[in-house]
C-alpha cells in the first residue's frame, strides 16, 4: 500500500526557515523539533535565505 505524502502549508515552511535562520540552530535540529526531514527543511530554501540575510 502506498504511503501517504505529508503536504505543508506555505505559511509553515516559511516559520519553519524563520526558525532556522533566527536561532542560528542546524536545519537537522529544527527539523528534527518539526518532526520532519532535514533534507525537506533544506529544499524549503535554508541555504538560500542565508545568502539574502548575510
Amino acid at each position: 500500500m502506498p504511503e501517504q505524502r505529508r503536504r505543508f502549508s506555505p505559511q509553515f515552511k516559511a516559520e519553519a526557515v524563520q526558525m532556522v535562520l533566527e536561532t542560528g540552530k542546524p536545519i537537522a535540529e529544527v527539523a528534527g523539533d518539526l518532526g520532519i526531514n532535514e533534507g525537506t527543511l533544506g529544499n524549503w530554501g535554508v541555504p538560500r535565505a542565508r545568502e539574502v540575510t548575510w
